[in-house]
């Protein structure tokens, strides 16, 4: 197919504008005002193939009227290019006319002497109508010579549209292999690399996002069609590990989760197991698996943002490296395209992960290079590419050849299953007759990402496969091969090299912190739940490109997820009003004290966890952080925690649980201590009253000093007294303790009452009178001193 704008008159120009102006529906872009109209051309049939000299050649396809006016006197017409090209590079450098007007267009020129050659249509073609063709060129008509080569042949149509004379308003090309007297005696091992990829869709558990993979993997699906091909040919699959676990648990049964949360059965379970049998039989014949980094990770992107982004990507291959898919095995594999191919990815992709071997098939498409610059593949596709960055300064590499599902030679027919098997036979032919029959030549045809969306063209290539002069291999058996590998510097990078956009990176950035704390917090690294660490890796997809909606959900949904298992780490201390988690009040007596604080773990691990408090609103709160602690699933730990704080009043502190890292779990929960402790003032008034206290004492004790030393013997008899009366009040006690439970003897004078002040009872009632002096005496050592 292949469309283009063509000069229209002046007059029919003008008219066209002004109708353009009066308008309120723009005309189609292929009609738009100003511009000349056009047909779109389209070949769908070429048979044969790769035609030998003597042979007719019938074209067969269709025509569409995308303008918006009525062409009389149509017909259509076949071309040919008579420079006969001799090898792969003379195809990439078909030139393809693109800012040429249609009618200004002379690389392919009309056929007229043969009816054959040539259409006149029965009727006008009117706008929006579609006609079909069948041309029969004859040999002679070709006039070309009888050598091996490729041509450039094609149909072109002409018309009559208002107000004008006839124009050629459209063209289509293709590529046209002859098999001539120099006779194809190489053989080209070609080894088809078929990818069976698909974005992520499984959330977690028997969790889905859509039925899209559902969808794919039935008869009338991508991956169904791709998968079928293995039955009548040899091919080589690359595969996402990451896909095929999300096959199996469809097989196992599924459900769909919408974004309001509601769950439906999934409809896919028996295409899941048909699946899963199809592939296993296409192992068992013979067609090898290459499985790439667990979830197709965007290499470029992981690696240029560094940190744990980086870190994915040696994890994504150790994961591959383990991967469980049978008896039959794997090969471990890598794909980059583009500037992704650069050596600062393709080194530290290629090694630095468990398992990393030499026999690993790290896959570059030749596209990658300039054009100038690709390297010759006429031989061996497998090269060393110098890459400073990897630990042997090079990197084995198998280049698959990218003019192989190049298709054309027009811009927009590159991928048509038609444009793409005679590109393939084009391409093969010339490596067929080159090198005099010695030996054999090896390729590798891998199409590029999002080139194939409905399998048509991929089914083209592998039915390629059956040409005369091609051999169909696995990509180890040419990556292996005898040939010595050559060596070149590996593709520049781009000013652009990942897939993902920046946004997309955030959500991955984000999933991986949580991902990563939520592994520090367990006493075990190693049970890490698998699913949280698939959903990390599926976050940084290569598939996610062209689904940047699907890709924010799916790392939100799993973000979410973790923040669930981390939040089962948590304080208990705090109430819940209202759904809202309250504040933890906290008294402090004094400079010091202690408080408590309650962790429980909620999880179904064991985890190592610390608390942190700060203060938000103060500088002079000083606390001992504990030490971290083993807490078993669904165990509690209570540490008291100890802070100072130099002043009164309130503060206001963040209290935060972290793991062994010292990386918060959780939210942090927000205390209310109140310090009160004495001031100032306050200890000046403390030492006030000792010194009122024991200056008192003093000045008593000093008193009765004196007064001793003046009247020695009143001193002594009072002291008698005192032990007179003591020995009184004691047997006075023992008598009592002796006679409890009789009645109390009576005093005389009627006195019952003991003398509180003595211990013994009043003679008389009447008080005895005070010695001088006693009662500074009876004060020393009292309550009151």
């Amino acid at each position: 197919m292949f469309r283009r704008r063509l000069r229209l008159p002046a007059v029919l120009g003008a008219g066209l504008l002004v109708a353009a102006s009066a308008a309120t529906v723009a005309a189609p872009a292929e009609a738009a005002p100003g511009d000349d109209p056009v047909v779109q051309v389209s070949i769908d049939g070429f048979s044969p193939s790769v035609p030998k000299p003597g042979q007719p050649v019938v074209i067969k396809g269709t025509v569409t009227n995308t303008s918006s006016v009525t062409f009389a006197d149509p017909q259509v017409l076949a071309c040919i290019d008579r420079t006969r090209l001799a090898s792969t590079s003379a195809l990439d450098a078909i030139p393809t006319e693109q800012n040429i007007p249609m009618d200004k267009r002379d690389s392919c020129g009309n056929l007229t002497n043969d009816p054959q050659t040539f259409k006149p249509f029965e009727r006008p073609l009117a706008p929006k109508e579609t006609v079909a063709f069948a041309l029969t060129v004859p040999w002679k008509e070709w006039r070309i010579s009888d050598h091996t080569g490729v041509y450039v042949v094609g149909v072109g149509f002409r018309g009559q549209p208002p107000n004008s004379e006839r124009i050629a308003a459209g063209r289509s090309r293709t590529l046209m292999p002859v098999a001539g007297k120099e006779p194809l005696t190489r053989t080209v091992n070609t080894a088809l690399v078929i990818p069976l990829l698909h974005r992520p869709t499984q959330l977690g558990g028997k969790n889905f996002a859509n039925e899209s993979l559902a969808k794919d993997l039935g008869p009338t699906g991508s991956l169904g069609r791709s998968l079928m091909l293995g039955r009548q040919h040899r091919v080589t699959w690359l595969v996402d590990p990451a896909m095929l676990d999300e096959i199996r648990q469809l097989a196992k049964g599924y459900v769909v989760v919408s974004q309001n949360g509601q769950t439906t059965t999934g409809t896919g379970q028996a295409a899941a197991i048909n699946w899963l049998k199809e592939f296993d039989a296409s192992r068992a014949h013979g067609n090898e698996v290459v499985l790439l980094p667990y979830g197709d990770p965007d290499v470029a992107s992981l690696l240029e943002a560094g940190g744990q982004l980086k870190d994915m990507v040696r994890q994504a291959r150790t994961r591959t490296e383990r991967f469980d898919l049978g008896s039959t095995g794997f090969a471990n594999g890598l794909w980059l395209e583009g500037g992704a191919a650069a050596s600062r990815y393709l080194g530290p992709a290629s090694t630095g992960f468990p398992g990393a071997t030499a026999e690993d098939l790290n896959l570059v498409s030749s596209s990658s290079w300039p054009a100038a610059k690709r390297p010759v593949l006429t031989t061996t596709p497998v090269y060393n590419l110098i890459a400073p960055e990897s630990p042997d300064q090079a990197v084995r590499t198998v280049v698959a050849d990218s003019s192989l599902t190049a298709g054309g030679p027009d811009a927009d027919a590159v991928d048509t299953p038609l444009q793409v098997r005679q590109r393939f036979a084009a391409v093969t032919a010339l490596l067929a007759a080159s090198g005099g029959g010695q030996g054999a030549s090896s390729v590798v045809a891998l199409p590029p990402r999002g080139w194939d969306t409905d399998g048509t063209a991929t089914a083209a290539l592998a039915n390629s496969l059956t040409l005369p002069w091609v051999k169909a291999t696995d990509l180890s058996s040419i990556a292996n091969g005898n040939q010595r590998p050559r060596t070149m510097k590996a593709p520049a990078p781009e000013a652009t090299n990942g897939i993902l956009t920046e946004n997309q990176l955030t959500s991955v950035g984000r999933l991986a912190n949580a991902t990563s704390t939520m592994q520090k917090l367990l006493v075990d690294e190693a049970a890490l739940p698998e699913v949280m660490s698939q959903a990390l890796l599926r976050s940084a997809s290569a598939g996610w490109n062209g689904y940047p909606e699907e890709s924010r959900q799916f790392a939100a949904i799993e973000l979410g997820s973790v923040n669930k298992q981390l939040g089962s780490v948590r304080l208990v201390n705090a109430k819940v009003d209202k759904g809202l988690r309250k504040e933890i009040k906290v008294n402090l007596a004094g400079s010091k004290g202690t408080f408590p604080l309650t962790i429980a773990n909620d999880t179904e691990w064991s985890v190592r966890v610390g608390i942190v408090v700060k203060a938000v609103n103060r500088t002079d709160l000083k606390i001992e952080t504990p030490e971290t602690v083993v807490l078993p699933p669904h165990g509690k730990w209570t540490p008291r925690i100890n802070a100072s704080a130099e002043q009164n009043g309130l503060i206001r502190a963040d209290a935060q649980v972290v793991n062994a890292d010292g990386q918060p779990i959780g939210k942090s929960q927000e205390l209310l201590i109140q310090a009160s402790q004495y001031g100032s003032v306050g200890w000046v008034l403390v030492g006030a009253a000792c010194a009122l206290l024991f200056g008192t004492s003093f000045v008593r004790i000093y008193r009765r000093v004196r007064s001793e030393r003046r009247n020695p013997a009143a001193a002594e008899a009072a002291t008698q007294n005192t032990e007179t009366r003591q020995h009184a009040g004691t047997a006075q006690s023992t008598e009592s303790t002796e006679t409890a439970g009789t009645a109390e003897p009576e005093l005389p004078g009627g006195a019952q009452t003991p003398d509180p002040a003595h211990g013994r009872p009043e003679p008389d009632g009447v008080p005895e009178a005070a010695t001088p002096d006693a009662s500074l005496k009876e004060g020393v050592g009292s309550k009151d001193g």
